[in-house]
This record gives C-alpha cells, structure tokens and sequence, in this order.
C-alpha cells in the first residue's frame, strides 16, 4: 500500500504539489487555511478594479475533485517531525508519512504597520479594501499615495519588491485614465539603496527611467522608523505624507515554526538541501523523517540576488514530488531546484509590461508596451485552466 502524503499549506506550492503527487497515482492530503488558492502574481489587479478576488482565486474544493486529492481546511498549528505528526487547531493531532511543508511565510513587523497600512501580499480582503480606499480618495479630487516594500537583513531572499512596482505602475495608470493624475501625488519608499538591483543592471536603470517619466517620487535607502495615520517616519527624520500607505514587508518565518521541531535559519525559514528535504541533527538518517520544505517556507540558497517566486515554489514542489517517488521506489537517485533558481517576472505597468529576467549567466529588461499586459493576463487564463484540467499543460510550464 503507499504511503500517504500530507501537504500543509494550500498555496502555490502546496497546490502544485499535490497536483504532481495525484497525477503518480500517490495518496495525498492537502491543509489548507481558506478555501481557496489567492494566484497572488494576478492580484496586482483587484486594488485597481480590473479583477475581483474571485476572478484570481481558484476553488480548492473543485481542484480536490478535478485531481483526486483529499482537502482539509484548517489551520496548522503545530508541527513535530521526530514523532511525525502535526497539529490542526480543530481537528487535533494527526500522523502522516511524508510531510510536505508549505505554509508560506510571515512578515517582518514594523512599528505601526497592522494599523496604519495595507498590503497586497497578505489576506486577499486586503486587496478590496485597498480598492475601497483608492476609490474614496479619487472622489475626493486629489490625494497622496505612498507604495513600498522592506526587505530581512537576515536572509536577502526574503523580499518581495515586483509586485509594489507594478501595483504602483497599475495605479499611476489608473489615475491618468480617468484624467486626474495630475492631482495627486505619488511616492515609491523602500529602506534598500538601489531597489530592484536583484533584477539585474539593465531593469535598475529603466526602473529609475520609468518613476521619471511617470513623475513617481522616490524615497531609497533608510530605514523605516514607523508608520502613522499620516505618513511613515524614517530613521534620518524625514517623512512622507500620505493619505494611503501600501506596504509589503519582508518575509520572515512562519510563526507556527517557532512552536515546532523543524530547523530555521536566523531569519526562521526552514532549512533544506537542494533536495528540499529538511535538513536536521537528530541522527545520520536525513530520509527518515521523510519531510520536505518548498516554497516561501523554505531557506533558499544561492546567490545574493535570488529570491522567492512562485515559479521557484512550484519548481520546488515539483522536486519535492520526484525524490518522494524516488524513495518510494527505492532510488537513491534525487533531483534539486538549483538549476531552475532564477528572476523572471512579467512587470506589468496597466497598459504594458516589461519581461524581467536575471540567472547566473544573464540578465535582461525586455519592454513590451501594449501587448505586454495582455499577455500577463493570457497566463492568469492559461494557470486557472491548466489547475482545472480543462486545457493542456505546456511541456516546462
């Protein structure tokens, strides 16, 4: 009989995860804190009004039934590798056989920030309410917006800055639209002197080139103090007025980790191999506890310039996946996610985008007016339907 396969975390990984497992006929369990996978890459839109937060959600009820996986909603609290078992805050205690973890990550907490700011990269409520404040402050005639992102000194890959670009862009777009940008001024904050350098030279230099010709103000290189009703502190005493503060931390560990057996890093992420597997110093027996990390959860290793994406998550799932069923076989063959380590990003501006890519070998700003926004908007289609099973996967895609 095979073992069954437990996933914590109904995200893209996690998904992706449980998708590969089913289709090699394995049993598979899939946690899930809400009902639905949030396609975060496509949420840049719902502040705007071009998409609803259904419209970038998938229903993890219909993808359990589309691929056969088994689905919980429930919150993990708890996780024990040495007796293999976690803990859901509803349903208790329950052992598994393999564990695949995915819960995403946590934030680094800045003073003010849960009552002062808003963030597309948290609960997708957030995003409607930013919307509902950008509508409001459009009523009014003129306004300040303020969007930005922090970073973790502990761990350079725990950033997410791509999304504050385009959901700026998107919004610079959205005012001149409706003829009023004029009217209102907008300022991109970040505490990292050059950000975006990860994306590459060539993306750095059209970055700075595109906030002049769109007259976006920029705030670069110190530290955020706090954030107020009215504005955000900085360290040298400077701050920035805004009526709206859109602000995407740096990740951090997933709380539920520190109450757990797993090893972090300093920065709380998991610890893992190029396997995924977990790495741990309870004995000299790394298969046996038969647990992996991917994702946001996971420490990534690399260069200085790598950082979380959901094309890395699900690459990670996908090893993940084959060196489960290699165990399963017997095999001590493994395969890794280095070689799909890399920056690739379709930035999107509203009315364009601009193809973003960096590895080891290259890097490249590729700009792509017009038919880059609905070509971005072309892969939201392709990723719900190829989910769904109601169109092909693309071989590598």
């Amino acid at each position: 009989m095979k073992k069954r396969v437990l996933i914590a975390g109904g995200g893209i990984a996690g998904v992706e995860a449980a998708i590969q497992l089913r289709r090699a006929g394995m049993p598979v369990t899939l946690i899930s804190n809400r009902p639905s996978l949030f396609v975060y890459p496509l949420s840049i839109w719902v502040p705007t009004g071009e998409r609803t937060i259904e419209d970038v959600s998938i229903d993890l009820k219909r993808l359990a039934e589309r691929h056969g996986f088994d689905l919980v909603i429930d919150e993990v609290a708890e996780i024990q590798i040495k007796k293999k078992q976690l803990r859901l805050t509803t349903a208790g205690w329950t052992a598994y056989e393999y564990l695949i973890v995915g819960l995403g990550a946590g934030k680094r907490p800045v003073k003010g920030m849960e009552e002062h700011t808003l963030s597309i990269c948290a609960s997708p409520d957030q995003h409607d309410r930013i919307r509902e404040r950008l509508v409001e402050i459009i009523e009014t005639g003129s306004g300040r917006i303020a969007v930005g992102f922090g970073g973790n000194p502990d761990d350079p890959s725990a950033v997410r800055g791509g999304p504050a670009f385009e959901l700026m862009f998107n919004i610079d777009h959205l005012l001149r639209k409706k003829g009023v940008r004029d009217r209102f001024e907008l300022t991109f904050f970040a505490p990292m002197p050059s950000p975006g350098a990860r994306m590459g030279p060539d993306a750095l230099t059209a970055l700075g080139k595109f906030f002049k010709r769109l007259n976006i103000r920029r705030h670069f290189g110190v530290k955020i103090t706090e954030f107020k009703e009215n504005g955000i502190a900085f360290e040298d005493g400077s701050f920035i007025e805004s009526d709206l503060i859109i602000y995407i931390p740096g990740l951090a560990g997933h709380p539920i980790l520190k109450k757990s057996d797993i090893p972090l890093n300093k920065a709380g992420f998991v610890q893992i191999n190029h396997y995924c597997e977990v790495m741990h110093n309870f004995d000299d027996t790394l298969d046996a506890y038969n647990v992996f990390a991917i994702g946001d959860t996971a420490a990534l290793d690399g260069p200085d310039w790598r950082a979380k994406q959901g094309h890395i998550a699900e690459a990670m799932a996908q090893a993940a996946v084959y060196n489960i069923l290699a165990m399963e076989r017997g095999s001590t063959h493994r395969r890794g996610y280095f070689e799909h380590l890399n920056i690739i990003c379709l930035m999107d501006s509203g009315n364009g985008a601009a193809l973003v890519f960096r590895s080891d070998r290259r890097a490249f700003f590729l700009p792509l007016p017009f038919i880059g926004h609905a070509v971005k908007r072309l892969w939201g289609f392709y990723y719900r339907n190829t989910k769904l099973k109601r169109i092909p996967r693309l071989p590598g895609m």
